[in-house]
């Protein structure tokens, strides 16, 4: 992609991808999922979500998998809301910017 990702679309596409699993999902699915939009790495996407689990969107749990535990990660209340928020602007600024590319809006 040649469009920089900045923190908050990250943080909307993350909170989007982990509330498609009521139970939460784990990080590699995670990252997994993300990459089908954008292209990110691991060593991006687990400080994203530390940060966002540190925000109080995210809670974590362990949960045993093939003899070892795998950290699962599901939308809070706070998380919930905060991705309501991230599509709502999304859908104001990328309506902006698709107004520019064809034309209908003068800046």
């Amino acid at each position: 992609m040649v469009f920089n990702t900045g923190a908050a679309l990250l943080d909307a596409i993350v909170l989007a991808v982990v509330t498609r699993e009521a139970e939460g999902t784990y990080g590699y699915k995670i990252t997994q999922d993300v990459r089908k939009a954008i292209d990110v790495s691991e060593s991006t996407l687990y400080p994203v979500l530390r940060r966002l689990q540190k925000d109080e969107c995210l809670e974590v749990y362990d949960r045993q998998f093939d003899g070892r535990n795998r950290r699962y990660y599901k939308v809070t209340e706070k998380g919930a809301v905060q991705l309501n928020l991230y599509k709502t602007e999304w859908k104001n600024y990328s309506k902006k910017i698709s107004d520019i590319f064809e034309g209908g809006m003068t800046v």
